[in-house]
């Protein structure tokens, strides 16, 4: 682990204790047991674990999807836990892009179209919205398809737009949930490139949650999500728990 990590670094994301739990009837189950950690600007992170420990969880409340139980989130400095929905909503769309195992592109859209739809619905310029958008294409080596709609896309594709489309808005964080888990080995091992090539060229903060242990190995840093608790791993190290499909 790089010395920026361990020591917390200029930390583009930092949590103190984040608690989140289930109730159901008269039951609680606690998910998130006091999570804290750190990723500094720029670089990645790769969270694994069982099916059903936290990860998703945690990856949507950094992202202003759900909320914490107790805790501290901090993106970019500032206290995200503390937003009221309205902040919530526009920290969303401004300074977090969104990857998640299934593509959601708007299917009567062009890839072209769909990439540069949030930010011209964020108010840029349309043909600044459009410019951007074909070079964050060519950058997931889609320019031959950008006049393609998602049914003429094959579903590596599909996911090399909806990376690009993570990025359009310029954000600070990008959220990576499963992003290769519908994808076979090959578009799985391309997927990966281009996303983690794409953050690393753009200067974005990158978070995969994964069980794709291919996926996890580019990161800068790995942790594991055990019992509600988030731990380090040593470089190399691969978690002892065998993740679930």
């Amino acid at each position: 682990m790089s010395e920026a990590i361990r020591n917390g670094g200029d930390a583009m994301v930092r949590t103190e204790g984040i608690v989140k739990n289930f109730v159901s009837g008269n039951d609680t189950l606690r998910i998130l047991r006091g999570v804290d950690f750190r990723i500094p600007a720029g670089l990645s992170a790769a969270i694994t674990g069982r099916s059903g420990s936290g990860k998703s969880t945690l990856l949507n409340i950094l992202g202003g999807l759900d909320r914490s139980d107790g805790g501290l989130a901090f993106v970019g400095g500032v206290e995200i836990t503390a937003f009221p929905e309205k902040g919530l909503s526009a920290y969303r769309s401004r300074k977090v892009g969104f990857i998640f195992q299934f593509h959601y592109l708007l299917k009567d859209f062009t890839a072209l179209e769909n990439v540069m739809l949030p930010s011209y619905m964020a108010g840029m310029k349309k043909k600044e919205a459009l410019d951007r958008a074909r070079a964050l294409l060519s950058d997931v080596k889609l320019d031959d398809r950008s006049g393609h709609y998602p049914s003429q896309l094959s579903g590596g594709e599909r996911q090399r737009v909806a990376v690009a489309r993570s990025m359009v808005n310029d954000p600070d964080l990008i959220l990576a949930d499963e992003p290769t888990g519908n994808l076979d080995p090959d578009n799985s091992a391309v997927v990966a490139e281009l996303l983690f090539a794409s953050a690393e060229k753009w200067g974005k903060t990158l978070l995969v949650v994964t069980h794709d242990e291919n996926l996890a190995a580019r990161a800068s840093a790995r942790y594991v999500l055990e019992n509600g608790q988030l731990m380090a791993l040593p470089p190399g190290e691969t978690p002892n728990t065998k993740a679930e499909a």
